[in-house]
């Protein structure tokens, strides 16, 4: 399966602002129609990958996050302590099915992993 990068969002410090300035910027399309509210970002094109922008915290950064693709969250999130890196979010389902967790890498650079829920898989 390799391991893709399957996602990334914008963590934005006012995510409406940011939507409404790649929507004008790109043509890009953003839908809120879930259960989270989460800004999801279609590019409307044929290549890449889609994403999303959700609100960072108030005593966070704003910053672009990639997600990984997984077979397995947990088994990657043990493997990637093993190997120096520090949990931010541990392991878990989102309301939509997918499951995720953020992780800081060994130069404390922030990633996620992901796994989609089975009707998910292999699309972006």
């Amino acid at each position: 399966m390799g391991n893709p990068v399957a996602h990334w969002q914008i963590l934005a410090k006012k995510p409406d602002e940011a939507a409404a300035f790649y929507q004008a910027l790109f043509g890009w399309s953003v839908h809120t129609a879930n259960r989270l509210g989460y800004r999801e970002v279609d590019t409307n094109a044929d290549g890449g990958i889609d994403g999303g922008i959700w609100p960072s915290p108030p005593e966070g950064n704003a910053m672009v996050t990639l997600y990984v693709e997984v077979d397995d969250v947990a088994r990657y999130v043990k493997k990637a302590t093993t190997l120096g890196a520090k949990v931010v979010m541990p392991p878990q389902q989102l309301p939509d099915g997918d499951e995720m967790a953020v992780i800081l890498d060994v130069e404390g650079i922030p990633f996620g992993i992901m796994r989609r829920r089975a009707s998910r898989r292999g699309t972006a």
